[in-house]
């Protein structure tokens, strides 16, 4: 038994509340190197005659990389508290783990144990219960649509005349939204992300002027009001983009700072490192990512800080909005994240608050601070794998392995999926526009667990490169569009609206993976459904062995004519190049 390799620690992934009486057990041990493993647990309080009362169950392997294995297990603990131990054994030895280390025999003294002293409801990670069943939809709002051509900006050109500059603008505005809300409905999305709408100077609105204020391209506050109100009534959720970490250049406190300087009643909103502020050759004072017009705002300070959670609560209060995406989320205070989310959830206990992180965000998803994160370890597994194919399909496996097992279930449930964004190109153009390519990804994306998100005019094959290329006027010529990949997204949007074992109520994992012909096999399943999805990712047919599909009843579920129909199984199953086929067994 490699000892070495097995790990748990009574906190965070590896054990937490999933509800108000269940708990998620996990540990870690070497892959293949265990023959079972066992849940020893007991209230620390349950004593009859001097001997401690104890329950031993069976955990489940729920996944593997090329390194580990992970064994899970959900508990109900009577009294909401317990001790607990791992029970491993090998071919050759059985051992006890627990907090004091390994012992041959269960210990009598439960101080060895790990503890999990008392699941109190308030420390229950609880996201909004709608976001399980939300596919999100991501709109640039210059670059979405012109409905009211009478309050573009000086320079203004024409729809989709040229490329994408960092500079250029084409007029889009919330009622270039409104116009094209049917769009999305038949698409079938239930969530709108709309990057910043307040004042600032850029075609890309990240540099805040005003958080108070509607920028004036896209319109006033009661047009903004409208667009809510019309997303609502065809059960379309609206999320802004909060700015928080920085300000923009002509933020009126940083222009009184440049103006005053060290007079300015203002110095203390920002991180100045000295006087006179220089915003050349390089600004000396804090910025995002050395950008002078990006003054990063200091949010410890009570007046910024008061400042910005009256923003936050406004846009909620006034205008019914139903979540907050938070930009550049890892570079700002935890404590006032933590402020943050009671202001909003005061007003809306259902509002769902995303951070932009693009690394491993345990710190900030443990119920006091975020719902969810941008889920960019998923989109590089997804995007490496499906769309540039420069990794091996054991690699994507242990990486979504790896995904699938680093934050609680109850956060993977709400976390943010996407493939791309207004920060990177566009998938087609990753797929080297490959539309099979494409098709493998929104599959995978669809099928997954969380609540996806799709960047607009990806639905109709729109491609472009790093920013600016990815941020093109959307298409709206019929003619210009791809409507057979329109199709096929909603109809995979249709199957994860209808089908609970197909959307995200259902587990997931993986059965098969061969690095040699490059497909994988994974599998959706819930109490009532099982799916199996054999993807293959080479540019060759590929032979499955029937083993795969070992269930006595067989339905083959068609996206394309969004049938299910009678499969008979043969030896072996056919699968197209850089194709898929989805089984229901039962």
């Amino acid at each position: 038994m490699i000892k070495e390799a097995i790990f748990h620690r009574p906190k965070n992934n590896y054990a937490y509340a999933y509800d108000n009486d269940t708990l998620h057990i996990m540990l870690q041990t070497k892959k293949d190197d265990m023959y079972s493993v066992e849940l020893l647990f007991g209230d620390p309080y349950d004593w009859v005659d001097g001997s401690w009362q104890t329950i031993t169950k069976p955990m489940t392997k729920s996944g593997s990389t090329s390194l580990y294995d992970y064994w899970v297990i959900a508990v109900k603990p009577e009294f909401h508290r317990m001790r607990y131990g791992f029970k491993c054994s090998d071919s050759n030895e059985t051992l006890y783990y627990m907090e004091g280390g390994f012992f041959t025999s269960a210990p009598t003294d439960i101080a060895n144990y790990f503890c999990f002293p008392y699941v109190n409801n308030i420390d229950v990670f609880q996201a909004p219960a709608w976001v399980k069943d939300t596919v999100w939809y991501q709109i640039f709002p210059e670059r979405f649509g012109n409905g009211d051509p009478s309050i573009n900006p000086e320079g203004t050109l024409p729809w989709g005349s040229t490329d994408p500059t960092p500079s250029n603008f084409f007029g889009g505005d919330f009622q270039g939204v409104i116009n094209h809300l049917d769009h999305l409905e038949e698409l079938g999305i239930s969530g709108i992300y709309f990057t910043p709408i307040f004042k600032a100077y850029s075609n890309h609105k990240y540099d805040t002027i005003d958080y108070m204020e509607i920028d004036p391209q896209f319109g006033d506050k009661e047009t903004f009001r409208r667009l809510v109100q019309a997303c609502h009534k065809r059960g379309i959720r609206v999320m802004l983009d909060a700015v928080f970490n920085h300000s923009g250049y002509y933020f009126p406190p940083f222009q009184d700072v440049l103006t005053q300087q060290e007079e300015s009643k203002y110095t203390n909103w920002f991180h100045l490192w000295n006087f006179p502020v220089v915003t050349e050759p390089r600004p000396n004072y804090d910025t995002f990512g050395f950008v002078p017009s990006m003054p990063k705002l200091d949010t410890e300070n009570p007046q910024v800080k008061a400042y910005l959670l009256d923003v936050a609560r406004y846009w909620v209060e006034e205008f019914d909005i139903d979540g907050w995406r938070l930009d550049v989320a890892n570079e700002v205070d935890h404590a006032f994240w933590r402020e943050f989310r009671k202001a909003v959830k005061s007003v809306k206990p259902d509002a769902y608050i995303l951070g932009e992180i693009w690394h491993d965000s345990m710190p900030w998803l443990q119920g006091d601070q975020f719902d969810a994160v941008m889920n960019y370890p998923f989109t590089n597994s997804a995007i490496d794998f499906l769309a540039k194919d420069c990794i091996s399909a054991q690699d994507f496996a242990d990486s979504i392995v790896k995904v699938l097992h680093m934050y609680p279930k109850n956060v993977n449930e709400v976390a943010f999926n996407l493939l791309d964004s207004h920060d990177t190109p566009r998938i087609l153009t990753l797929a080297n526009g490959n539309r099979d390519r494409v098709k493998l990804l929104y599959l995978f994306q669809l099928s997954f667990i969380g609540s996806p998100c799709i960047y607009y005019g990806d639905e109709i094959g729109m491609d472009g490169g790093q920013d600016p290329g990815c941020r093109s006027c959307m298409e709206w010529d019929e003619k210009k569009q791809d409507r057979d990949l329109f199709e096929y997204v909603r109809s995979l949007l249709k199957w994860r609206r209808t089908e609970p074992v197909f959307g995200n109520h259902a587990d997931i994992r993986f059965i098969d993976v061969n690095n040699e012909k490059n497909y994988i096999i994974y599998e959706k399943f819930n109490q009532d459904t099982c799916l199996r999805f054999i993807i293959n990712n080479s540019l060759n047919p590929v032979e499955v062995s029937s083993d795969a599909l070992n269930m006595a009843t067989i339905q083959e579920w068609d996206i394309e004519s969004d049938q299910k129909k009678e499969f008979t199984l043969g030896s072996t199953i056919h699968v197209s190049p850089l194709s898929f086929r989805i089984f229901e067994l039962s």
